[in-house]
């Protein structure tokens, strides 16, 4: 059927459960009780890695959809607005306020149909506060995009940005612990 919803009644019906229940088990939560939380969105099928840490009032799209590798966090408000898949990797963290779209519309279709455009973060990424990473995009291993930076291509490896549209700052250097790898 052209022009029809882009979900089905289940799916929507699915995200009314998962909402109520966010909302009910996880949301009123202490900030400490991201053990609690992982159980949950692994409940509703979210991948998520050993330590990571997802705060209460993070808003997820759809849990089905969203990967978290090892130690990563979500931090306060992040709207993870993942109808398409969104995989963070290990050591990354998304600061508060910032948004994570993995969906766009297909501006050439009279029906304006959603198209979804997987997300991926690579290990040891930063997204700063406020930032907003668009459809599509893949912020590389080690990169960084500063507060209120918007990523709308991908971001090169062990790189910084900022500004609307992020632009490349400079190479970053990780200086590691003696012992750490």
């Amino acid at each position: 059927m052209e022009g029809g919803a882009s979900f089905s009644l289940g799916s929507r019906f699915t995200r009314v459960i998962w909402n109520v229940s966010w909302l009910v088990l996880a949301r009123w939560t202490p900030p400490p009780m991201h053990g609690w939380r992982r159980m949950v969105l692994r409940a509703f099928g979210a991948k998520i890695g050993k330590g990571v840490r997802v705060y209460p009032c993070a808003t997820i799209w759809h849990p089905a959809n969203l990967t978290m590798d090892d130690q990563s966090c979500l931090g306060r408000r992040v709207n993870c607005y993942n109808q398409g898949h969104i995989h963070i990797g290990r050591r990354v963290v998304i600061s508060q306020g910032s948004h994570l779209c993995a969906s766009s519309h297909d501006l050439s279709d009279y029906y304006f149909q959603l198209i979804l455009r997987p997300i991926r973060i690579e290990a040891n990424a930063w997204v700063a506060a406020d930032a907003f990473v668009g459809p599509g995009v893949t912020v590389g291993e080690g990169a960084v995009l500063g507060a209120c930076g918007v990523a709308l291509r991908d971001l090169e490896p062990w790189s910084v940005y900022s500004g609307n549209p992020a632009q490349f700052l400079k190479r970053r250097e990780l200086h590691v612990p003696p012992g750490e790898t």
